[in-house]
Order: structure tokens, then C-alpha cells, then sequence
């Protein structure tokens, strides 16, 4: 569901509006959430077979942070905590999804 979405919905039930549960846009992030995400969707992954995701590959994370022009040091550590977190998420939806296909094969 969309925020449009979202909003039209409530406006027809006569709901309050809940903003917790209202879904972002990216017009809602500032925009260091999105260069976050495009320099996070351009970082290699690394993977094994035997293990899954074990996260991500920074050795380009300078040439990106040029690339975007992400040049002061406060963002530049802010955008760093964003890919850690992001980083993070992925690591643990990789194990989950893991640990399901291991759980379901031992079931057989």
C-alpha cells in the first residue's frame, strides 16, 4: 500500500489518520537516505554457498562516496551507520531465509 493509497483509504472510512502506520515515500527521508540506498545497492555482496549473505563489500565505498559527492564528514558518517543497519537487515533476512530451507529439509 502507498501513502496515497493510505490516505484515500482513511479519508473513506472517516479513520484519523495514523501516521506510524502510514508507508513512507522517499519524498519523506531526507536525501541522504537515498544516496544511502544507491551506493548500498551498488556495494558488492558478499556470498558463500554453505552460509548465505554475509554482508557487503566495501572497497568501493570511497570511489561511491565521490561518485554521490558526499563530502562532509558528518554525513559521510551517517550514510556509513545507514549501510551498517542496512547491512545488518540483510544479514538477518539471508539467515531466516537459511534457517527455513535448512528447517525444511530436515523435515523430509
Amino acid at each position: 500500500m502507498t501513502k496515497d493509497q493510505y490516505l484515500r483509504m482513511v479519508e473513506q472510512t472517516g479513520e484519523e489518520i495514523d501516521w506510524d502506520r502510514c508507508p513512507p515515500e522517499w519524498d519523506d527521508f531526507p536525501s541522504s537516505v537515498e544516496t544511502a540506498m544507491g551506493i548500498f545497492n551498488a556495494l558488492g555482496d558478499k556470498i558463500y554457498p554453505e552460509i548465505g549473505y554475509i554482508g557487503k563489500d566495501f572497497t568501493t565505498l570511497t570511489f561511491l562516496l565521490d561518485m554521490y559527492k558526499v563530502k562532509e564528514q558528518t554525513e559521510i558518517e551517517w550514510i556509513f551507520e545507514l549501510l551498517l543497519h542496512l547491512e545488518s537487515d540483510t544479514i538477518a533476512k539471508s539467515q531466516r531465509q537459511i534457517k527455513a530451507e535448512y528447517d525444511k529439509i530436515k523435515k523430509k
